[in-house]
């Protein structure tokens, strides 16, 4: 199963990816973690990655998807969750000739719905374990008064430096602009199935699970 959650900055796609990885075997292709990995293989692709960085470029869709492919031709295990791509739709038509070449489907695309004031909340309180990344929020569920985290016992924790309500805004503007139009995309290929994301954790989770099941 290849699935792609959408929604903005703080949606909670990642601690949902997590859990799918989890539970269902699932592989999580993040744009962020694929690159930062090629940049450290020194592999062709990654020596290209890791010069364009250097230059302080932005890495094209062309490289990215090629990083997508090598991922596809490797483990695909219970099936890959795509988070952080596409994000136009430009890269939503490579994807999908990608998959198509590849004999993959895309099988679900999960729109994670959230209330923009809600969202400024929820982020600018957000912290995370500096070894494990489980995620924290000052209100909600603070860091533990014991200073261990709850999931690995690490002893420290972060903060996003765009964690902060200005950042956010440019950082919703931005998906608005770029990144919503898929919505109406994979709506009207009959793929889009949409969530409250800004549930309960577990409640997030049996969403997602109904659709996917």
């Amino acid at each position: 199963m290849n699935i792609i959650l959408l929604g903005p900055p703080g949606a909670g796609k990642g601690t949902q990816a997590r859990h799918l990885v989890d539970t269902r075997n699932m592989i999580q292709l993040s744009t962020g973690d694929m690159l930062r990995e090629a940049k450290d293989s020194g592999t062709e692709m990654g020596k290209i990655v890791a010069d364009v960085m250097a230059r302080g470029e932005l890495v094209t869709d062309e490289i990215v998807i090629g990083l997508i492919r090598e991922k596809l031709e490797g483990d695909k295990a219970g099936g890959f969750i795509f988070d952080g791509f596409p994000r136009t739709l430009g890269q939503a038509d490579a994807l999908a000739e990608l998959l198509a070449e590849k004999g993959e489907s895309l099988d679900a695309v999960i729109e994670m719905q959230v209330d923009d004031d809600a969202l400024v909340s929820r982020i600018t309180g957000r912290s995370t374990c500096s070894n494990c990344g489980e995620v924290y929020h000052d209100e909600t569920k603070p860091w533990p008064a014991d200073n261990k985290c709850s999931n690995c016992g690490g002893g420290s924790q972060k903060r996003r430096a765009d964690d902060n309500e200005e950042s956010l805004k440019q950082r919703l503007m931005e998906y608005y602009k770029k990144t919503s139009p898929l919505i109406g995309y994979y709506y009207a290929k009959g793929q889009l199935s949409r969530v409250d994301g800004l549930g309960e954790i577990n409640a997030v989770r049996a969403a997602i699970a109904a659709v996917l099941d």
